[in-house]
C-alpha cells in the first residue's frame, strides 16, 4: 500500500479534479503490476497497473489507495476490469467520499466473487487524497496559506521591502508547491507592491502554472501587471464586486482576464462566496500567497485549512513594518486560530512551521 500511494504522488498537480490512485498487483509475494493515475481523462491507476501485469493478474491480489470506481465519467469503470482479469482480493486504502462512488466500487467487486478489505493506511491516504476529499464533499477548493517572515514575524520592511527574507531553498519549495496546486491567490496589493508574474519556476525542468486570483473589490489593478501578461497559458481571474467600473471590466476581459462579480462583505470580496465559486470552476486547490491583509481575512473567514509559514533567521522590527497576519486582530487568547498536527522542518537556515486549522 505504501507503493501505492508513492506511485499515486507522482501524479500530484496534474490529476484535478481526479484524485490521486496508485495500484499495486501483487502475486505470490512478487509485485507483477504497478501504475498510476497520471491526468484526468486518462486511464485510472487500476488499468494501468492490470495491463502492466497482463496474464500474471490472474489470482493475484490488487493494492489500490482509494476505492475503485463503478461508474462511468471521464473513463469506464475500474471494477469491470478488475472483475474480468482474474483478480482474487483488492485491498482498498480508503472508501471514496464520492457519493457516486461510496461503498458502490466495493460491493461490485463483491458481487463479482472478489475478496475486499479496506482501511489499509487509511489516515496515511487520507492524507495524501486531502485536496481531493475537501473538494468532492464541499464542493470548494482546499486551502494553503503560505507566507514567508523574519522571526519577529515581518513581512517586509517599513519602506515595503521584502526580496529577499527566506533563502534560496524556500523559494525552490514554494515553487514545487505552486507546481501542484490549480490556483495561486494574492491579494491587490501585492499586485501593486510587487507586480508578481506568480509562475513556477523549476530549475532543470518545467513546471505547471497555477490559475492566478487576484481579489481586488475595486478594480485597481493596472492593466500593465504581469498577472494579465499571457507568457504563461495559466489563466488570470480577477475576483471582484458589484462596486467594480464596468468598463474596467470589459478592458480586462479584452487582456484575456476572467473578471468574477462576487457579493461583498464588509465592503470586500466575500472570500467563502469566492471559493463556492472557484469550486464551480474545478479548481480544488488553491494557494494564499499574498500580503498580511489578504492573510487575516483568510484566516478570520474560515476559508485555510493548511497553513505553511516560513521563518528566516532575521530580525526586521518596526511598528511600521508589514506583519505576517494584519487585520484587526482578535481581542481575546481564546478566539485565537489554533493548529494541530504540527510539522517543523529546516531548509538550510530557514524553518517552516506546517499545521492544519483547527475548524
Amino acid at each position: 500500500m505504501r507503493m501505492a500511494i508513492r506511485l499515486a504522488g507522482k501524479a500530484k498537480g496534474r490529476t484535478s479534479p481526479n484524485p490521486l490512485v496508485g495500484a499495486v498487483v501483487v502475486k505470490e509475494g512478487e509485485i507483477v503490476g504497478r501504475g498510476f493515475h497520471q491526468k484526468a481523462g486518462e486511464p485510472h491507476a487500476e488499468v494501468n497497473a492490470l495491463n502492466d501485469a497482463s496474464e500474471k493478474a490472474r489470482g493475484a491480489d490488487l493494492f489500490v489507495n482509494l476505492e475503485p470506481c463503478n461508474h462511468y465519467g471521464r473513463t469506464p469503470p475500474c471494477t469491470r476490469m478488475i472483475i474480468d482479469s482474474g483478480i482474487k482480493k483488492v485491498l482498498v486504502g480508503m472508501v471514496d467520499p464520492n457519493e457516486v462512488v461510496a461503498g458502490k466500487g466495493m460491493q461490485a467487486l463483491r458481487d463479482g466473487g472478489i475478496e475486499v478489505k479496506t482501511g489499509i493506511l487509511g489516515d496515511e491516504c487520507q492524507r495524501l487524497n486531502e485536496v481531493y476529499v475537501k473538494y468532492i464533499t464541499e464542493k470548494r477548493p482546499f486551502v494553503i496559506l503560505k507566507s514567508a517572515a523574519s522571526l519577529d514575524g515581518k513581512i517586509a520592511t517599513r519602506n515595503g521591502d521584502t526580496q529577499w527574507i527566506t533563502n534560496e531553498k524556500s523559494r525552490g519549495f514554494t515553487h514545487r508547491l505552486r507546481n501542484e496546486v490549480d490556483g495561486i491567490l494574492v491579494g491587490i496589493g501585492t499586485i501593486e507592491a510587487d507586480d508578481p508574474s506568480l509562475t513556477t519556476r523549476l530549475s532543470g525542468r518545467k513546471g505547471k502554472d497555477p490559475v492566478r486570483v487576484v481579489v481586488d473589490s475595486k478594480l485597481r489593478v493596472p492593466l500593465r501587471a504581469k498577472v494579465l501578461k499571457h507568457e504563461s497559458k495559466a489563466g488570470t481571474i480577477i475576483a471582484t464586486t458589484e462596486a467594480a467600473d464596468m468598463r474596467r471590466v470589459e478592458e480586462l476581459e479584452k487582456l484575456g482576464a476572467t473578471v468574477l462579480i462576487i457579493p461583498s462583505k464588509d465592503d470586500k470580496v466575500d472570500l467563502e462566496a469566492l471559493m463556492y465559486t472557484l469550486g464551480k470552476l474545478e479548481i480544488t486547490s488553491l494557494l494564499v500567497e499574498g500580503g498580511g491583509e489578504i492573510n487575516a481575512s483568510s484566516l478570520s473567514c474560515g476559508i485555510v485549512d493548511k497553513v505553511l509559514f516560513f521563518y528566516a533567521p532575521k530580525i526586521i522590527g518596526g511598528i511600521g513594518a508589514v506583519s505576517l497576519v494584519g487585520g484587526k486582530g482578535i481581542a481575546k487568547l481564546c478566539d485565537a486560530v489554533n493548529l494541530k498536527d504540527i510539522k517543523v522542518r529546516r531548509f538550510g537556515d530557514d524553518i517552516l512551521v506546517e499545521g492544519y486549522v483547527c475548524k
